[in-house]
């Protein structure tokens, strides 16, 4: 692939992130953001201090919110492009579409998926403030060698394909891909600093919605960037203009 193809993805890779992140915030701000406002409520309710606020919530919730998940959604865009570059014509045979949709949907696995049932989104309040930095250590830790082990697990189902069969060799690359996310969540530690009388249906939802938000940014970006590379990768070939000017009826 010529450096002209990769920035021409790159930049469509871009501009799918940024509408994958326009329909994110849609979500985030529907689902999302009343139940980021209960859960401040409830530290309010629950809190003898209260300082003075640098940034209204009404900013937060609507310059902010829209600015950090449209730049993330950008970022995610450009990463995900040079990722589906590389990966192009190494992981099989599939049309730019299906390849686009499998490595979203992987991504989605790997970079959200297994460190969120480790380690699942909580709302404001919930959490020693004086333990954020060990438990966004541990955060991006598990995140990281969910990403490792997802590279190594495609690298040994190639290896092991011509053995085995395409289909043997996925399988047994997902279930050892499976087993070491497995012990990984043996070995590194539990974080479970919920407040007992914290609403288990508020914590409930806000996980969901916070689930919500990244299957739609990924997927969405999976369809809209498999749709923008097949336009670029598999065009439609030019009709002669002799057939075009045939095909123009002629006036008696």
């Amino acid at each position: 692939m010529n450096s002209h193809t990769v920035r021409n993805l790159l930049v469509r890779g871009m501009l799918a992130g940024l509408g994958a992140g326009v329909l994110a915030l849609i979500v985030a701000y529907l689902l999302g953001e009343p139940r980021v406002d209960a859960a401040i409520a409830f530290e309010d309710s629950h809190s003898h201090e209260h300082g003075e606020e640098l940034v209204s919530r009404t900013l937060q919730s609507t310059a902010g919110l829209a600015t950090g998940i449209l730049i993330y959604g950008l970022a995610l865009g450009g990463i995900a492009a040079l990722a589906y570059c590389f990966a192009l014509g190494r992981t099989g045979r599939f049309g730019p579409r299906a390849g686009a949709l499998l490595l979203s949907g992987a991504a989605l696995v790997a970079v959200y998926l297994v460190p969120f049932l480790k380690y699942p989104a909580n709302p404001p309040s919930v959490g020693d403030p004086e333990t954020i930095g060990k438990r966004t250590t541990l955060y991006f830790l598990m995140m990281l060698l969910s990403v490792l082990l997802a590279v190594a697990a495609v690298a040994a189902g190639k290896q092991l394909a011509p053995r085995l069969g395409n289909w043997n060799a996925t399988l047994a690359a997902g279930l050892g891909y499976a087993a070491l996310i497995g012990l990984g969540y043996v070995l590194l530690p539990a974080v479970n600093e919920v407040p007992e009388d914290f609403s288990a249906s508020l914590l409930w939802q806000f996980r969901v919605a916070a689930l919500a938000i990244q299957l739609t940014l990924w997927l969405s970006f999976g369809l809209l960037f498999g749709h923008l590379a097949e336009r670029l990768l598999l065009p439609k070939p030019a009709r002669p203009a002799n057939a075009a000017a045939e095909a123009t009826p002629v006036a008696n």
